[in-house]
């Protein structure tokens, strides 16, 4: 089968492999139909995951159908359309029954797939704890409605979960890259008084005009002046950073009011320093990690009701044969892309629209 895969630092290349086999009892196979390049991919390329390895097939977003099941697996079946988690976890262990999933103390717990063993951008994926990691589609939601689900939108929807967003709040997100908009999207779901989105990209900025005209973009020069003078004690209730750079660090807590709550979502490229004689007397509460990726199943039933949707995200498409222009696009942030879909190889039409074609039919891909 084609598998794109890390080579070495600075080097992934599409090549062939064996097709997977099912290795334990809660195995389960899966046909990806449709998959997607995060930025934590490129982190992988360019070496700012030490964990990664070498030789391993990349790719942590997908959707699939499910071809072989093991003798212990009990939620899914062979023919089921199913989201597939970024996160490897056994559901029994001290984290995992507290939610705490990107910390099972399995020896792939958290994150594994196309970071430690073989992911999805390729023709099939073999998902440790299946039960646990795969969720079945509801027949209303299309392949790409569930493109996101297993990771950016479901990091998105913890990380609006752990911020403790109340209806008077006033939310900064600051970045409105793709995680950003699905971050958006379930901070939406709180209600919040009002919320500003903080971005320095053109396009980006365009995209939440158009489609969420309630909320207030800014600009990072004007950020905080401006989330100063619409908030009524100093600053933000409440600050998401899904930004990920030095200065975008430091203005999530210089923006936020004394004794708000900060959630840094974003995955940094080098460490990042808590100036604490600048920040003295704010009494900030910092919630930082990896997603907790627990709440799929939620998020499935709230894209059939039409209360998320991720599709706007999607601004490109290619077949798995032609992954290599695929990156070199969302690399080098060109064309105005947001996020790829990565179709089956025999598909070659996905080839031929980079830009505006509609969600697939529900099943297709």
């Amino acid at each position: 089968m084609l598998a794109y895969s890390y080579i070495e630092h600075g080097k992934f290349e599409l090549i062939e492999k064996p097709k997977p086999g099912l290795k334990d009892p809660r195995d389960a196979i899966v046909r990806v139909t449709l998959g997607s390049i995060c930025t934590s991919d490129l982190h992988i390329k360019h070496g700012s995951v030490p964990r990664a390895l070498p030789g391993t097939t990349v790719g942590h977003e997908m959707v699939g159908i499910v071809e072989q099941v093991g003798a212990d697996v009990t939620s899914i079946r062979p023919g089921d359309r199913v989201t597939v988690n970024v996160e490897t976890f056994c559901g029994e262990c001290f984290f995992c029954r507290h939610g705490y999933v990107n910390n099972c103390t399995d020896a792939n717990g958290g994150w594994a797939l196309g970071c430690r063993i073989d992911g999805g951008q390729a023709e099939y994926v073999r998902v440790p704890y299946a039960d646990q990691g795969l969720n079945r589609i509801p027949d209303a939601v299309s392949d790409e409605q569930a493109l996101f689900v297993g990771d950016v939108l479901a990091t998105g929807f913890w990380a609006a979960r752990i911020s403790e967003i109340t209806e008077k709040d006033t939310v900064l997100i600051i970045g409105a890259g793709p995680t950003g908009i699905c971050t958006l999207l379930c901070v939406m779901l709180k209600h919040p008084r009002r919320i500003i989105v903080c971005e320095k990209s053109p396009e980006r900025i365009r995209l939440v005009r158009e489609h969420y005209p309630d909320v207030q973009v800014v600009k990072p020069e004007d950020c905080r002046e401006i989330v100063l003078r619409s908030s009524d004690h100093g600053g933000a209730d409440v600050v998401l950073e899904v930004a990920g750079t030095d200065d975008t660090f430091r203005l999530a807590w210089e923006c936020a009011r004394p004794n708000a709550i900060v959630t840094v979502v974003a995955l940094y490229d080098r460490p990042q320093v808590l100036p604490l004689p600048d920040m003295y007397g704010k009494n900030l509460t910092f919630k930082t990690g990896g997603v907790d990726g627990c709440d799929c199943a939620e998020i499935l039933r709230l894209i059939e009701e039409g209360k998320i949707d991720t599709t706007p995200l999607i601004t490109h498409r290619f077949p798995l044969n032609e992954i290599e222009e695929a990156y070199r696009i969302f690399e080098n942030k060109l064309d105005g892309v947001m996020k790829v879909a990565v179709s089956e190889r025999e598909k070659k039409e996905f080839g031929t629209e980079k830009k505006g074609r509609k969600p697939v039919d529900k099943g297709t891909s």
